[in-house]
């Protein structure tokens, strides 16, 4: 039985969809206005894991993951850069797509942008001014009236008292509390060319929260089964979100909420003001895109993640490991995955375990140095159906063990040339010769390996 931490509860919960057979999860995506960094990678990677797995498990999944394309700092950036927002946001939309390919993310089923679904937001900032929920403050906003509705700060456990105003909130004496938040944002008369939508308050454009409580409800239901994010997103967002949606409609908006921990760089938070903010473009330029992968998914999804080059060098080479034992066994397809055996019953209750993913890891490994031992075409075959669980282990193994990123900058020609000038050199009897090229290209990060039916190369 499938078992997830539930923020909300505090505690990790048996799955029970409300739908048998069917999940709706819904997974707050982007804000395009620059390049996805190593945050948003490891939600666009921890959530397709937990995507593939539901599917693995049998479940007919709707995943929903939002994409932002409208927001002050969108409006900021297309300003400066002389375009249109369209422009901006098409260009990092296309852009996240490609660094989302490259890491093995499967597309979600629908990636709604909060600019098509404005009728839909209005329609709920309606149903709240209906409810006594939502006010039209003096400066022309509309906002909701957090004190007003009973169970606020039940997701981030914060009293009242505690809670100040999010980040994207602006204080202000029209506020008829510090607390409440914007849903609507009037359009200020001397900004022409400010982007607005017709509403029944005026001229304006939604408030950050009220995008994903419409987008969720309108695709997946006033009431569906997972929410997942960012742990920066359980306070404020995700707390604005049950608030607006119960308050709305009624009803619980949400079974399961689920958010994955933070990328820390040498033990501190990533973040732009300290100078230690990676791309996943940077990152990819050293590093196999599967090898981040497979260090994003080595680390449990709730834990803080700690990225330096030391720990994807060393994901780099445990990744070698297993591809190195699928290279022993050729050809390997991937088979149906049985169940019933004993790796893959340790592989299952460690996934079902909340997704705990390093145990599922130490299983695979296990599972390679069986291949090693007894070269089982059907091990490997398990192997890499399992790994494929996790969106591991899909290439060629001599395609992977030779097509890592190394700073040497040597390509296969000159490569192949120098295995070509070494098997000259033995045949010749030359042994000094053919160690020395061995070294050179060691030094250079090629390892060669010799074996009955001639030599292979891979990158260390």
């Amino acid at each position: 039985m499938l078992k997830i931490y539930n923020t909300l509860a505090r505690d990790k919960q048996e799955f029970v969809p409300i739908v048998p057979g069917k999940v709706g999860m819904y997974v707050c995506g982007m804000t395009v206005y620059d390049y996805c960094h190593l945050g948003h990678a490891r939600v666009l990677v921890v959530f397709d894991m937990v995507y593939r797995w539901l599917k693995a498990s049998g479940y007919d999944v709707t995943y929903v993951r939002n994409v932002t394309d409208i927001d002050d700092k969108i409006i900021k950036r297309a300003a400066e850069n002389g375009e249109s927002i369209h422009a901006l946001t098409q260009r990092f939309i296309d852009a996240m797509h490609e660094d989302a390919d490259a890491l093995g993310v499967q597309r979600p089923d629908h990636e709604p942008r909060a600019t098509q679904y404005v009728p839909e937001m209005l329609e709920m900032i309606s149903r709240l001014e209906q409810n006594g929920l939502a006010y039209r403050a003096a400066d022309g906003d509309v906002n909701f009236a957090v004190r007003k509705f009973d169970g606020y700060g039940k997701l981030s456990g914060k009293s009242l008292e505690d809670l100040r105003a999010g980040e994207r909130v602006e204080v202000t004496d029209n506020k008829n509390d510090p607390l409440d938040f914007v849903l609507w944002k009037h359009a200020k008369e001397l900004e022409a060319d400010e982007v607005k939508w017709d509403s029944p308050w005026g001229k304006g454009r939604p408030g950050w929260h009220i995008e994903c409580s419409a987008m969720g409800s309108k695709l997946l239901g006033k009431h569906f089964d997972i929410h997942g994010g960012g742990a920066d997103l359980q306070f404020p967002h995700h707390e604005n979100e049950i608030a607006q949606s119960e308050g709305a409609h009624q009803c619980r908006f949400v079974n399961y909420w689920m958010h994955n921990g933070f990328v820390n760089v040498d033990k501190e938070k990533m973040s732009k003001s300290l100078g230690n903010f990676f791309t996943i473009r940077e990152v990819l330029k050293k590093y196999d895109a599967e090898v981040v992968r497979f260090f994003i998914l080595r680390a449990h999804y709730r834990s803080p993640l700690n990225y330096s080059d030391m720990h994807l060098d060393d994901a780099k080479q445990s990744l070698n490991r297993l591809y190195t034992s699928l290279k022993v066994v050729l050809p390997v397809e991937v088979a149906p995955i049985d169940w019933s055996g004993l790796y893959a019953q340790r592989f299952k209750a460690a996934m079902d375990d909340d997704f705990n993913t390093p145990e599922a890891m130490a299983v695979l490994f296990e599972l390679a140095n069986e291949v090693n031992r007894s070269q089982s075409l059907e091990a490997a075959s398990q192997l890499k159906a399992l790994g494929n669980v996790l969106g591991l282990l899909q290439r060629e193994p001599v395609e992977f063990l030779q097509g890592g990123k190394v700073a040497s900058g040597l390509d296969d020609s000159v490569i192949n040339a120098q295995i070509a000038a070494r098997n000259a050199a033995k045949q010749a009897k030359n042994f000094a010769e053919a160690d020395r090229i061995r070294k050179e290209l060691l030094a250079a990060g090629i390892v060669l390996e010799d074996s009955a039916t001639g030599t292979t190369w891979r990158r260390a």
